[in-house]
């Protein structure tokens, strides 16, 4: 693209004349492609013209860049997405303009804010739905066709689909009842009760949805960006299970309309004895259950495009049911349909199998027994043998829908719960005689099929109410999501809240309480209940409530398995990866194949009322998790939690979550906690196996704000002794590669912790970090790969400084946080410290003890950390000696007891020696040694060394003198090499200083000639006059006697030594008191030789040098 600069006028409204619109006056000539102007002349008003105008009435030249316009003015789009991260193709784009030059290096990862609006414009968020698959199906081959924009609106996009998923099967098959048995009181407080749960859900739901841009994937993706993917995982799966048992329930449902109302002749098992009944008719909702859950799966199989097709025409079923619902109602106040109840006493009859309600007729003027009579009686004689209750009893027609303004109503208040088995009776109607249960099951008696109560009767209607998510899985396909979700999940909501409440009334109003009670209606020739009381006919209703759950089984099997795929694809669980794949066009056929197999598990349970309380679990977990990422997110008040749903209260939701969970252990406690089972173990599984995600969600911020609180709780006062334990700043060595030199120290750390405390891993590169930052990075990652290794639980700190020393000065200083601060600090020892050249190996290492005693914190120093054991190891019978020479706050005496706690060391046993002077009294040390252990709970062996005051051995006075001879050779070895260092860079400025002498002066005499140094001169001249100090020097190292009190020392360290060796040379871990560094600053190198040989012949040491507080106490 062709690009300059071009100077146009500017009138004095303001207006730019465009170059081709108007020909510029003679003095604003085209500037060069290079940007400049073609004279000189014209760049002084130029800038004048830019930043401070002169003269607002005259034409003013300005500078344009001519270029062809972008949508918001940027020339180049550099932004595949809109967000920040864009691809190595963008990164090579250069920005070519001058305006933002100031920002030009750092176009690559900050894009301007017309390319990102730009971006963020274009941007459209697409569900991989069923109509896009189908047309790339239909396509075969051809280029896939471009994806119009979402046009769905609030009411066919959100109201509609939320309308047709909550009216269904139990509205249909089973509200009758439920009003019949809980009486019209207690149904209302059921309907209430599920309708506020679900509205509460829906209005924290709304805040969610609301809240940024959702995918496809609804509740799901809402609850698993909202409290990560451990909660979202077990709650999509417990979602997902949910939709896949309402599956089964409504094929269920659909089986039982097709077997009991509409051709019951089809039934493949025929009971042949009266309590073999309910046995054969489960087997045939098995069987056919089964062989519709076939079909409906090749439906979804081949294309689910006429599932979508067949939506609107289920969803017409629904609507005319409920229509012909209320229409009948209207009827009956004026002309109640005719729908007799033969009552026998006050006990209900099916009448499928006779026609008149009486035990006797007249025909020809003679009586004669009905069809009724044989059933009860031993033949058609009217001299035969009858049962006594119906001998007793007269036959009663009572009218099964009596009209809204019967008054029924009254009647139909209160609840009527009973045990398996018991009659249907009229309490009103008049009764002779008692039951005989033996006798009464081979009579057409209507009785209960199940036992019934208040709890029961929850967990069988909640299913009613659930459904509310239609709207947010389909966020993807609807024009304004933010906008449409609340106002049609709520609207959905409210009108089906209003419809369950209306009918339970109207019902209870309208139809006698026998027949309400009577579930399948065989007082009724078989009619669906709630079909006796439609307009025009019963039929609108059965065949209505046939398709309309055909259709919710078609869209549980068309659901479930894209919510399977979508939680596979996300990668949290691993081994639901492969249900992730599936057809060509992204069909999830391994998906569709397991919902299909967990379905028949629903069928096979084969009974609505028993499926019913399992899917509502399922549901009831879901919409539990969806209050409590609402809560969560509105307590924490996160900066991204910005609803455009402004309805909303963290108390809404918190009592959205209690009634949720209240529902759960009032339908089925132990159906809850098998639910909350599940979904435990499903969190517990990702937390542990899961991929990592960081997603920003709200426990990730519930775990921030709780550390705030620790934090600043902690910072409050100090840790009391029963509550300290070593809270460890481990410093690591690093290779040249970044690796870890001593992963044993990691081991010991894992050990001494045991997963608990606070775990600090240091370590310090030297250098700036502008220059080491990628080295840095690189050896944070490799530490904490070698404690994951290691599993040793904490943090990483890397620091870079200019000088290793300041850097571990610095991470002794300001490691940790608050109150999470460490208390100890573990090291290694340095084994090398006698062959490096460099003082400063060992010179550290002594400025690091005396810092963290100044400090206060404790210091733990390792030696031969190598052949320390790792934490697959472990150790067999042996010690943990421990040598209690001075009393530090008694970290010798906790460290074993801790590490004790782990696998590794758990065998071993503790040994305790101490040393007793010439005038101290072993015995009693002992015994007070012994006493103090029981107190603190310790179990060590007792062991008191006694030391004499031998005079000094001959090896001793030889070892101080040949450790100070070797002190001072150093020293004279380190000012020799600081001399060379100096006669070099004196050497090379006399020979700079003469060259230049040289080449100012041209004419040089040969009095002139500057003598140059050479290395033969260099040498001879160095070696004349150091022969007569190097003579003196050797003589004095021979001939120097050793300091008394270097002396002392390595005669306390030579014979401490002794005893050790002697005690527990064959010790697992020997931990001693680790003696304190000279005051005096130029002993520090006799100091490393003291340890030295006081750790001389021991395998595993552990020097310990206290805090100087106690940290174990003999109280509890």
């Amino acid at each position: 693209m062709k690009e300059r600069f071009v100077v146009i006028p500017v009138d004095s409204g303001g207006v730019a004349t465009r170059e081709g619109e108007h020909s510029p006056p003679a003095g604003a000539q085209p500037a060069a492609d290079t940007g400049g102007s073609s004279s000189g002349e014209e760049k002084e008003p130029l800038e004048d013209s830019v930043f401070e105008p002169q003269d607002t009435e005259a034409a003013v030249p300005i500078l344009e860049y001519d270029r062809e316009p972008n949508k918001y003015g940027d020339g180049v789009p550099k932004e595949n997405s809109p967000f920040i991260n864009n691809t190595e193709h963008d990164k090579n784009n250069s920005y070519d303009g001058t305006n933002m030059a100031l920002f030009e290096e750092e176009m690559d990862s900050h894009p301007m804010v017309s390319s990102l609006l730009n971006k963020l414009a274009n941007y459209t968020n697409l569900t991989q739905g069923a109509h896009e698959h189908e047309e790339a199906d239909e396509e075969e081959g051809a280029k896939k066709k471009s994806v119009k924009s979402p046009q769905m609106g609030t009411f066919m996009g959100v109201y509609l689909p939320c309308l047709q998923n909550i009216l269904g099967v139990i509205l249909f098959l089973r509200l009758t009842w439920i009003v019949g048995t809980a009486g019209i009181l207690e149904s209302l407080g059921i309907v209430g009760l599920c309708c506020a749960c679900t509205m509460l859900t829906a209005i924290s739901m709304s805040a969610i949805a609301t809240n940024g841009v959702v995918p496809a994937g609804g509740s799901y993706y809402m609850i698993s960006r909202s409290l990560g993917p451990e909660f979202g995982g077990a709650v999509g799966l417990c979602f997902y299970l949910g939709t896949t048992f309402a599956g089964s329930m409504y094929i269920l449902g659909t089986i039982e309309i097709l077997l009991t109302y509409i051709v019951p002749q089809a039934a493949i098992f025929i009971a042949e004895q009266k309590e073999d009944e309910v046995d054969a008719l489960l087997n045939n909702m098995r069987v056919y259950g089964t062989c519709c859950l076939i079909l409906m799966s090749i439906v979804v199989f081949v294309g689910v495009k006429y599932v979508n097709k067949l939506a609107l025409v289920f969803l017409a079923c629904v609507i005319l049911s409920i229509l012909a619902i209320y229409a009948g109602v209207i009827k009956s106040i004026f002309e109640p349909p005719d729908f007799p109840v033969c009552m026998l006493g006050n006990r209900t009859l099916k009448n499928n199998d006779f026609d008149n309600c009486v035990k006797t007729e007249i025909i020809d003027n003679l009586t004669v027994t009905t069809k009724l009579w044989s059933i009860f009686c031993e033949g058609p004689e009217l001299n035969a043998t009858c049962n006594e209750y119906f001998e007793n009893n007269n036959l009663t027609l009572v009218q099964g829908i009596p009209g809204l303004t019967s008054g029924v109503i009254s009647e139909n208040m209160w609840s009527q719960y009973g045990p398996l088995g018991k009659l249907v009776e009229d309490k009103k109607l008049s009764s002779v005689g008692g039951s005989d249960p033996a006798k009464d099951i081979y009579l057409p008696y209507v009785v209960n099929d199940i036992t019934t109560f208040f709890t029961l009767l929850v967990g069988i209607y909640f299913p009613s109410v659930t459904g509310i998510m239609a709207g947010s899985n389909r966020s993807g396909d609807l024009r304004d999501a933010q906008k449409s979700i609340p106002i049609g999940t709520i609207l959905a909501i409210a009108t089906t809240s209003f419809i369950y409440i209306s009918t339970v009334v109207l019902f209870g109003a309208c139809i006698e309480g026998v027949l309400l009670r009577d579930k399948f209606g065989d007082s009724v020739k078989g009619n669906l209940v709630i079909g006796t009381l439609s307009w025009p006919s019963p039929w609108v209703i059965v065949i209505g409530s046939f398709f309309s759950c055909c259709g919710a089984g078609l869209q549980s099997l068309t659901g479930a398995p894209r919510l399977l795929q979508a939680i596979a694809r996300d990668g949290i669980v691993p081994f639901l990866q492969v249900f992730g794949h599936g057809k060509a066009n992204g069909e999830p056929t391994w998906a569709l194949l397991l919902t299909a197999g967990i379905c028949e598990i629903g069928i096979l349970i084969a009974s609505l009322d028993a499926v019913a309380p399992i899917l509502s679990m399922f549901f009831l977990m879901c919409y539990l998790f969806v209050n409590l990422a609402c809560a969560v997110q509105t307590l924490l008040r996160t900066p991204n939690w910005r609803p455009r749903f402004r309805y909303y209260h963290w108390t809404l939701s918190f009592l959205g979550m209690s009634l949720c969970l209240a529902i759960m252990f009032i339908s089925s406690w132990y159906y809850a906690i098998i639910a909350m089972a599940i979904a435990g173990c499903i969190y517990k599984y990702i937390e542990y196996r899961g991929a990592e995600k960081e997603w920003g969600d709200g426990i990730r911020g519930l775990s921030l704000n709780a550390a705030r609180y620790a934090l600043i709780r902690l910072e409050e006062a100090p840790p009391h002794t029963k509550n300290w334990r070593p809270q460890l700043l481990v410093l690591l060595n690093l290779d040249s590669d970044q690796g870890v030199k001593h992963p044993r120290l990691l081991s010991l750390t894992t050990q001494l912790k045991a997963g608990k405390g606070l775990t600090i891993v240091g370590n310090v590169l030297q250098g700036t970090y502008l220059i080491r930052e990628t080295e840095a990075k690189k050896a944070e990652q490799n530490i904490k790969a070698a404690m994951s290794a290691e599993r040793t639980k904490g943090f990483c700190h890397v620091v870079v400084s200019s000088n290793l020393r300041d850097g571990v000065s610095h991470l002794i200083q300001s490691a940790g946080l608050g109150g999470m601060k460490h208390n100890t600090v573990l090291m290694g020892w340095p084994g090398t410290w006698r062959q490096s050249n460099d003082p400063l190996s060992w010179k550290n290492f002594i400025e690091t003890v005396r810092e963290t005693t100044a400090a206060h914190q404790a210091l733990l120093v390792a030696k031969n950390v190598d052949s320390f054991p790792t934490n697959q190891d472990r150790l067999g019978e042996g010690t943990i000696d421990v040598w209690w020479v001075v009393h530090d706050g008694g970290m010798l005496m906790l460290l074993p007891f801790l590490l004790r706690q782990h696998k590794v060391w758990r065998k071993c046993k503790m040994r305790i020696f101490t040393v007793a002077q010439m005038d101290d009294n072993s015995i009693q040390m002992k015994k007070d040694l012994q006493m103090f252990l029981y107190h603190l709970r310790l179990d060590a062996e007792v062991e008191v060394v006694e030391m004499h005051d031998n005079d000094i051995s001959a090896f001793t006075y030889e070892k101080t003198l040949v450790m100070e001879q070797r002190s001072q050779m150093l020293k004279q070895m380190h000012l020799s090499r600081t001399e060379r260092e100096r006669e070099a860079q004196l050497i090379h400025d006399k020979n700079t200083a003469a060259h230049v002498a040289m080449n100012d002066k041209a004419e040089a005499g040969p009095e002139r000639v500057h003598m140059t140094w050479t290395r033969e001169k260099l040498f001879t001249e160095r070696n004349r006059n150091r022969e007569a100090n190097a003579n003196v020097a050797v003589r004095d190292l021979f001939n120097m006697k050793p300091n008394q009190s270097n002396v002392r020392r390595m005669h306390t360290a030579v014979k401490l030594n002794e005893v050790v060796v002697n005690k527990s040379q064959g010790a697992h871990l020997v931990l001693l008191n680790m003696p304190g560094p000279p005051k005096n600053r130029g002993g520090d190198e006799n100091y490393m030789e003291f340890l030295e040989v006081l750790l001389e012949g021991l395998n595993r040491v552990l020097l310990v040098r206290g805090g100087g507080r106690e940290v174990i106490t003999i109280y509890s």
